[in-house]
């Protein structure tokens, strides 16, 4: 059983994560979270000729998931470990989420961004109190920073996927929408979730394992970052070439988790990859039919709808918009090419 739990840039590995940790986790952040909505559209439901479900995880505290997981993992601490303070590396999401949990609980936060990081996501770090430290993708490791910085300062690094705390954190989300479905009598066949590491499908699929274990568990991904995908067909963990190159910035990782791996390839059916341009289009639909405010990197499993990458004829599908973290540029130039519907 391992887990992932870095003190003064040590490893230790301790447990894995659990669907009963998940509802642990959802108690502990009861008082804590925003319980996003459930949305429907009529004309999405049309246009995918079933049901769509859409958690609105957008609309959570600090504008993304991740303070789930960010509070669940912090709150854990010791006296003498907050006193240390964490440090994290993150394109942004996890960054805010760590931030803002980091200062509810009086505890000192570094964050590692990268240096082309969405400038809304950096404003929202530094409007928590928390420190910046930059790098660059393609010549930095951000790891390498991290565990420095947490050696030198006796810091702990919270993982913004690999860890069991971080992980449960996330499935709470999964949690809300399957009892949001219950009361409804609503059964979802598919649930189609963003992944990067996979700290949220992980999660999600530990929460769907434990109270929905007919409903199929499907990764998006993007083209070129779609190891995920490519491990649960081969059952072997891979990786990923790229480091830069999709607008998806919250999604470009080497590779899922120790962690994540293992609860993936027990609980994920397959993944879908899509385009950058199918991205786009799917943030430009949020934006003009929907009237939300998604990022690229929220939006992939929304992409995977409206691409035709999801069997959804008849069937009811569950997706999470996992955040709305995003630069006005973006939706602005997100205007669906010559040819490509809205």
């Amino acid at each position: 059983m391992t887990t992932l739990s870095v003190l003064r840039g040590d490893l230790k590995h301790s447990r894995s994560p659990t669907g009963q940790g998940v509802i642990e986790a959802a108690r502990r952040l009861s008082k804590r979270l925003v319980e996003t909505p459930v949305l429907e559209s009529s004309e999405l439901n049309r246009r995918m000729d079933g049901r769509v479900l859409l958690k609105a995880e957008n609309l959570q505290r600090g504008g993304a998931f991740k303070y789930r997981g960010a509070f669940n993992r912090l709150y854990q601490l010791t006296r003498a470990e907050r006193r240390c303070g964490v440090v994290a590396y993150s394109s942004g999401n996890h960054a805010i989420g760590v931030a803002i949990a980091a200062n509810e609980l009086g505890i000192p936060a570094t964050l590692v961004m990268p240096r082309d990081a969405p400038r809304v996501k950096i404003q929202r770090v530094r409007a928590y109190d928390a420190d910046i430290i930059f790098y660059d993708r393609l010549r930095d490791s951000r790891e390498d920073l991290a565990t420095t910085f947490a050696r030198e300062r006796g810091a702990l690094v919270v993982p913004s996927f690999d860890d069991p705390w971080v992980i449960e954190g996330q499935g709470t989300a999964a949690l809300e929408l399957i009892r949001y479905t219950r009361r409804r009598a609503i059964k979802v066949d598919s649930f189609v979730c963003p992944a990067g590491g996979g700290g949220l499908l992980a999660g999600c699929a530990l929460a769907f394992a434990h109270q929905s274990p007919e409903t199929i568990m499907i990764a998006a991904e993007p083209v070129g970052f779609d190891d995920i995908a490519r491990s649960i067909a081969s059952r072997v963990r891979q990786s990923n070439e790229l480091r830069d190159g999709s607008v998806c910035d919250a999604l470009l990782v080497a590779s899922s988790g120790e962690l994540t791996f293992p609860v993936l390839l027990d609980h994920v059916s397959h993944g879908v990859a899509v385009t950058d341009i199918e991205v786009l289009v799917a943030v430009a639909y949020a934006w003009d039919v929907l009237k939300l405010v998604i990022e690229p990197s929220g939006a992939v499993g929304l992409a995977a709808l409206l691409a035709g990458k999801i069997e959804s004829r008849g069937k009811t599908i569950a997706t999470i918009l996992s955040g709305g973290n995003v630069d006005f540029s973006v939706i602005a130039e997100s205007r669906p090419p010559t040819g490509v519907p809205p």
